[in-house]
Formats: C-alpha cells, sequence, structure tokens
C-alpha cells in the first residue's frame, strides 16, 4: 500500500520562493569589492534571480549547461546561485586561489558555456579567457560605468546591463528533483581535481540538514556571516539553508582580515559565522589587541582543517562564543559531522567536554559512516581502534562527474581518504589523511604536485613534499631535496623555481637538503619515518 500525500520535487526555486513569500524584508548585507556596504533583502534577491533566469533564456542555455562563476560572497553571487540552478542550469563554482592552468584546464572540463567573475578577478580572467574553449559569455558582477573600457575579452557585458533590462516575473521550470543543480571540483590532491555534481534534491537535503538544532541551529532569528568562501563547496551550504528559515545573511566580500569582519559582526548583529580556522585567528587577534568583545556573536561553526584547541577556548571561555568543530568534503556536499554536546556532558569538567569538542562530531541524520582496517573488516566504535572511513548518504556522491574507471564506492560506500576512531558516544575524529594531502588556511595542497615540480629541477634527484605545523596556516608545505652530485643549487634557486608553476600560496615555506629520503620495500618513499627525522626541524619565521 503506498502512501496518499501530494507528490512534489525537491527544487532550489522552492527555497527562493518561499524566503521571498515569508521572509521578504529579511536583510541580505554585502561588503562589495568597490568597498561599500549594499543592503538588499530576499524579495529584491528573488526577484533579481528571476531576471538572470530570464537573461540565461535569452542566451538560449540549455538545460544543464553550465555557468561558472568565479566570485567573492555578494548578493550578486547569491543571485546567481538561484537564478542558474532553478531554471534548470548548473552553477559551477570556480575556486579564483588555484593555479590559472588549473581553472583553465577545470573551465575546459566542465565545458562551462559562461563565466561571471567579480572585478577583483579580472586579472586572472585576462590571463585564461583564450584557453577555455567551451565559454561564450563573459559576465563581468558590476554596474555598466565600472565596466573596463579595454578589457581584452570580447563581448564582456557587465552583470547589470546583461541581467537588468530583464523582466522580473518567471515561471520556474518544474525539473525532476535529480536534476543536476551545481558543481563544485576538489582540489586535485591526487591527479587531476574531480566533480562532484550535485542534484536539486540532495542540495535540499544537505540544507534541511545544516538547519537542524543539533548542527548549525539555524532560524529566521539568525544573522549570519558565512566567511567559507561562495566557492568553496557552496559556502558549505549556508546560502540555501539561509533561505530555506529566512535568516538574515552576511557577505564579506573580499575584506576577510580581522577588522573588516569584526566590524561586520557587530554593525549588523550577526549571531553565527562560518569559516576556517586561519580567518578566526585574524579575527581573534583583532579583538584581543584591541580590547573588544562580541555584543551578539553566539555561535561559530569551524571547518576545513582541524581546530586548535587555544582557539576553541579562547572563544568559549573568553568571548562567550560556542564553537561548532566540522568535518565535510566536497563529495559530502560537503557537511558530514558537527560536533555538539550531548546532555550527559554538560555536567562534565571543562577539560572532559574539551576532548569530546575536539573531535569532528557526530554524524547528522542521513550522513551514515564507518571505520574499516586493511582487509575492509569493520572496526569498533571504541575510541580507539581507528580505520579508513567511508561515508554514505543522500547528498553523498554515487561517482565523479565524466568518471574514468569504475565507481569510487566500496559496496555502496564512499572513501573519503581520511582515517578516524569514532567513540561510543558515536564521536568521530580524523587522526591522519590516508594521502599525504597538506591543509594550509582551509584549502589543500597536493604534495605531489610540490615533489613533481622540485624533481623538475635540472639539480634534483629525489623530492618529498610534507606539511610542518603552522601556528596560522595549520600547515605548510616544505620539500625535502636530494641533491645531484656536485650541485650547487640553493634553497633560494628551488623556491624561485616555483613561480609561476604553481599557485603563490602553494609554493614551500622552506627546502630542506638532505643526503637520502627513506625508501620501502616497493621503492615508495617512506614519509612517516621522514618526518621522524625531521622532528625537531622548525619552520623559518
Amino acid at each position: 500500500m503506498l502512501g496518499l500525500m501530494q507528490q512534489q520535487n525537491l527544487l532550489i526555486s522552492d527555497m527562493i520562493e518561499f524566503a521571498e513569500k515569508h521572509h521578504g524584508d529579511t536583510d541580505i548585507v554585502s561588503r562589495r569589492v568597490e568597498g561599500d556596504i549594499h543592503r538588499s533583502n530576499w524579495a529584491t534577491i528573488a526577484a533579481r534571480s528571476r531576471q538572470v533566469a530570464n537573461a540565461l533564456d535569452q542566451w538560449k542555455l540549455g538545460v544543464g549547461e553550465r555557468v561558472a562563476t568565479l566570485a567573492w560572497n555578494g548578493y550578486r553571487h547569491l543571485e546567481l546561485y538561484f537564478g542558474v540552478s532553478g531554471s534548470g542550469r548548473v552553477l559551477h563554482t570556480l575556486n579564483p586561489r588555484l593555479h590559472p592552468e588549473q581553472i583553465v584546464w577545470i573551465a575546459n572540463h566542465a565545458e562551462d558555456s559562461v563565466l561571471c567573475f567579480d572585478m577583483t578577478f579580472l586579472p586572472i580572467v585576462q590571463k585564461i579567457h583564450q584557453d577555455c574553449t567551451t565559454i561564450k559569455h563573459w559576465v563581468a558582477l558590476c554596474d555598466a560605468d565600472k565596466l573596463p573600457a579595454d578589457s581584452g575579452i570580447p563581448g564582456l557585458l557587465s552583470y547589470e546591463a546583461w541581467m537588468g533590462k530583464q523582466a522580473n516575473t518567471y515561471a520556474w521550470p518544474a525539473l525532476d528533483e535529480n536534476t543536476a543543480s551545481c558543481m563544485c571540483y576538489t582540489s586535485g590532491t591526487t591527479g587531476n581535481p574531480k566533480a562532484a555534481l550535485y542534484s536539486h534534491r540532495s542540495t535540499l537535503l544537505h540544507a534541511y540538514a545544516c538547519a537542524l538544532p543539533d548542527v548549525m541551529c539555524l532560524s529566521a532569528r539568525d544573522s549570519i556571516l558565512p566567511v567559507v568562501p561562495m566557492f568553496h563547496v557552496n559556502a558549505w551550504g549556508i546560502p540555501y539553508s539561509a533561505a530555506m528559515v529566512g535568516a538574515k545573511l552576511v557577505f564579506p566580500g573580499a575584506a576577510l582580515d580581522g577588522k573588516s569582519v569584526y566590524e561586520l559582526l557587530e554593525a549588523e548583529k550577526v549571531t553565527l559565522a562560518a569559516g576556517v580556522p586561519t580567518v578566526w585567528q585574524m579575527l581573534l587577534g583583532h579583538l584581543k589587541a584591541g580590547g573588544l568583545r562580541f555584543n551578539y556573536l553566539k555561535r561559530t561553526v569551524i571547518g576545513g582543517s582541524a581546530c586548535p584547541p587555544a582557539m576553541i577556548q579562547a572563544f568559549n571561555d573568553d568571548y562567550g562564543v560556542e564553537v561548532l568543530h566540522a568535518w565535510g568534503m566536497t563529495e559530502l556536499s560537503p557537511l558530514g559531522t558537527l560536533c555538539t554536546l550531548k546532555n550527559k556532558h554538560l555536567e562534565l569538567p571543562k577539560d572532559e567536554q574539551m576532548k569530546i569538542r575536539l573531535k569532528q562530531g557526530r554524524a547528522i541524520f542521513g550522513i551514515d559512516f564507518k571505520i574499516i582496517d586493511d582487509q575492509g573488516k569493520e572496526q569498533p566504535n571504541d575510541g580507539k581502534a581507528y580505520g579508513d572511513l567511508l561515508v554514505k548518504g543522500p547528498w553523498v556522491i554515487r561517482e565523479y562527474y565524466k568518471q574514468e574507471g569504475a565507481s569510487p564506492l566500496v559496496d555502496g560506500w564512499f572513501p573519503t581518504g581520511d582515517v578516524a576512531t569514532v567513540d561510543p558516544e558515536g564521536f568521530m575524529q580524523i587522526t591522519d589523511r590516508s594521502k599525504d594531502v597538506i591543509k594550509s588556511g582551509g584549502e589543500w595542497i597536493s604534495s605531489i604536485d610540490v615533489e613533481n615540480i622540485a624533481m623538475a629541477h635540472a639539480d634534483v634527484t629525489m623530492a618529498a613534499c610534507i606539511g610542518m605545523a603552522h601556528p596560522k596556516w595549520d600547515e605548510r608545505p616544505v620539500v625535502v631535496v636530494v641533491k645531484k652530485p656536485g650541485s650547487a643549487v640553493t634553497r633560494e634557486d628551488l623556491l624561485k623555481f616555483y613561480e609561476g608553476k604553481i599557485a603563490k600560496w602553494q609554493i614551500p615555506d622552506d627546502v630542506v637538503f638532505v643526503e637520502a629520503i627513506p625508501l620501502g620495500a616497493t621503492g615508495k618513499m617512506l614519509k612517516t619515518r621522514l618526518r621522524e627525522q625531521l622532528s625537531d626541524y622548525r619552520l623559518p619565521a
């Protein structure tokens, strides 16, 4: 027997219509790249997202065609979130922090048809536009009078001139909920980047989960500042969840320094902020230097890399802000776990609570996880046994876009590449990365890419890249090098060799010369032993 309930597809367009109908006057505040503060609301965002949809229709873009963005967090980017996906196209957020050559590869692999970009990134677009073979339309996210007279980009339009002349009425298509909605690429830590292709259904279910009380606990009473970029796994889904509950959104644009973020937090009475530890270190430094306090901030979600204990203590003890430690990945849309205490933990001493808060947290309903050993045997949830972390759920990928070879799933579970423990209460803690990826400021750096560039130098016999602890960036890469006999190559020579071959922030902080790099029986470099050998090493100040 089947239930007798109405059938309605879960669509992104429903979220913006809901926000407009029930929370239309709720503010959307943006610090623009022009430097001013722009004020909008959900009703205006909804109307302008319909103008975007009409503009895409005028270009006769088909269902499923990719519209890329190179943009900061702001109201125009938000309009594209809903106007692109709601009209049946696929929003593809490009990461401007990648090397231009990698951006070109990703845009061509995705077969993007349109690129919308903030003027901050005009120099990047000028470098790459001739090599992006599928992009037919270029749109600068600015007013018509801010468009440069000679950008060198044929047919470049200003966003306001492009969509501003369109009608703000639009009949959102009745799409199948499994229609692709948005696309995000991984950081390419092994080989080329891979694309997670999300659906309307997965995006909505993820948005529901984010808003749950034991997750981000979002409501119409919140003022939310997503410092995590909208180009980084859709700002952890916060723009969608905010529309779903009718919360106020405050966008920082490109100004992520402690002073700028603090000013927005206070001026807009922000109750929840989300970002990576690097940003919060700058914010806490600004607070301490100025003897400042938070008057409205109640909680902050910290993810992207492990949150230092001192940061949790500073937020909790010094400023009365609850830290919500989170874990996820691009393949999970991205949220997998979030650390909130259970009722029984509230009576524990602070040091015992801290041990729990340092973990990545409990599974959210919709996500299931387990840990297995090298033979595939499930390990106990005793907080001691560790194993490879596997996950499954309705917002976890089944396969990558243009998947080469077999599906990545193992008996229906997605292998995350992380090694973890799970305690009897269900709290998961990442203990290592099964591949030697380096987390720096919430972004991943491929050790293989760093090694390959070093190995291309004429005076290098062997190179290994490892991450070293850094007080601000969590980890920074160091390349360990064996010189060719008789070589006089220097540290400065090798660091200069990286320029133009990799993004500036991915260039190693230091070069360490050694006589030999330890190898295993199969000829693979033993990085665990290398780290032991360099246990006394400290990054240069």
